[in-house]
């Protein structure tokens, strides 16, 4: 079946056109229109792709040592029977597993330096079900028997304290006793049995480890203060935590790991839209060069223009050819930009690796930034929309330059031909 004549016409126009050189300039034209748009759309899938890398970096070193839904008491106290809270929750099949713990923010020291610290009680047996770092240190872990009052610091945290394995340091709990000289802060001497490291700087430096036993001796808890979960699929961390609090009741309040770091999980989400939007701009001025292509084209064409309109070819068929033009010059310049982005998203490691060896530089200290490698991870929600913003402000390009080759007139186009 052959092609409309508009497609056939449109397509003779996009590769070349007639022989000459201001045909040949225009052609030009149009490929340093093509080549804008690849160059935009692959700059787009870069940059946003190694945006997801980071971004999914830093999600799984933090789920690595938080849990993907936590349960506390809505009173603020401990949970009332939190075997129950957890058995209930277990009932969603998405609910993979579930352990106690007590939580509390206080001062840990040794000697004249004092840190302030997140100190977590855990149960060694159950953290395993719902952390990462329960699982891979579990051996360590085990170490935290109730009545041992040992403790396993971050590894940043250990660092800041001076302190090795064997070491002994202190936790002032918040609150504090009365006696008869005044409220005296309460403190307790633990064993350092080990660190941890899971390569996000605000947890290695700021988290400690102990036994559930010992946190509620030293916080005077009546119990665990609340119930970690973990779900098959994080990202479904949200849905699931408004059903679990809808199914429990007011009684308890539930938090999803989103909720729980919402600064950094707000700010990568402005951050990402933020560089979508600009680096949209960028597509856009690369499809929209392509309205001063089409001009040329139709200025050049003139009397091609008049000739189809004397044998019959109507203003919207002529417009149907300019408008052809720049769709494939858009979608062209989109599917090379697509596999552009791809290739390189998919082999950033490499190609910055191949750069670091030959200008003798290193973009990526393992001291500083944890890893050595660029991450990348291409997403189908982000190229999606960028192929679909790229083809409609292509499309929309050509709107005028077509309709202007719509109006020319026969007439005085041949007038001097």
């Amino acid at each position: 079946m052959n092609m409309p004549y508009e497609w056939q016409v449109g397509w003779r126009y996009t590769r070349a056109g007639r022989a000459g050189r201001r045909n040949g300039f225009i052609s030009f034209i149009s490929g340093v229109s093509m080549l804008g748009i690849a160059l935009g759309v692959a700059a787009l899938i870069i940059v946003l792709s190694v945006m997801n890398g980071f971004q999914k970096e830093v999600r799984d070193r933090m789920l690595s040592v938080i849990a993907h839904i936590q349960i506390f008491d809505a009173a603020g106290g401990a949970l009332p029977d939190w075997q129950a809270t957890a058995a209930a929750a277990q009932r969603d099949p998405r609910v993979r597993g579930a352990a106690p713990f007590v939580e509390s923010q206080s001062l840990i020291g040794r000697g004249d330096e004092l840190r302030g610290a997140i100190v977590r009680g855990i149960d060694p047996a159950a953290e395993r079900n719902v952390t990462p770092l329960g699982r891979e240190q579990a051996p360590l872990l085990a170490r935290l028997t109730p009545g041992s009052w040992n403790i396993v610091l971050g590894i940043e945290l250990a660092r800041l304290l001076h302190v090795t394995v064997g070491d002994k340091v202190t936790i002032a709990a918040p609150g504090g006793e009365m006696t008869p000289a005044g409220v005296l802060p309460r403190f307790k001497q633990f064993t350092v049995v080990g660190t941890f490291d899971v390569g996000h700087y605000e947890y290695d430096s700021g988290m400690a480890l102990i036994a559930i036993g010992d946190a509620e001796r030293l916080y005077r808890d009546a119990g665990p203060m609340g119930v970690q979960l973990r779900l098959a699929n994080q990202y479904g961390a949200p849905e699931v935590a408004n059903d679990l609090a809808r199914a429990l009741g007011p009684a308890v309040i539930v938090r999803d790991w989103t909720q729980t770091n919402r600064n950094w999980y707000d700010a990568v989400q402005v951050e990402k839209r933020m560089m979508f939007i600009i680096l949209t701009l960028i597509v856009a001025v690369a499809a929209f060069n392509l309205v001063s292509t089409l001009v040329m084209t139709v200025t050049d064409k003139r009397a091609d223009i008049a000739i189809l309109r004397t044998l019959g070819a109507s203003p919207r068929s002529i417009m149907a050819i300019f408008v052809v033009q720049g769709a494939a010059a858009g979608v062209i310049g989109t599917l090379a930009g697509v596999v552009l982005g791809l290739v390189v998203a998919f082999h950033i490691a490499a190609i910055v690796d191949f750069i670091q060896r030959l200008a003798g530089v290193t973009f990526l200290a393992p001291s500083v930034y944890v890893i050595s490698t660029m991450p990348s991870d291409p997403q189908r929600g982000d190229i999606v929309p960028i192929v679909a913003i790229s083809l409609v402000l292509a499309f929309v390009a050509t709107i005028y330059p077509s309709w202007r080759a719509s109006r020319v007139n026969p007439a005085q186009a041949l007038r001097y031909e």
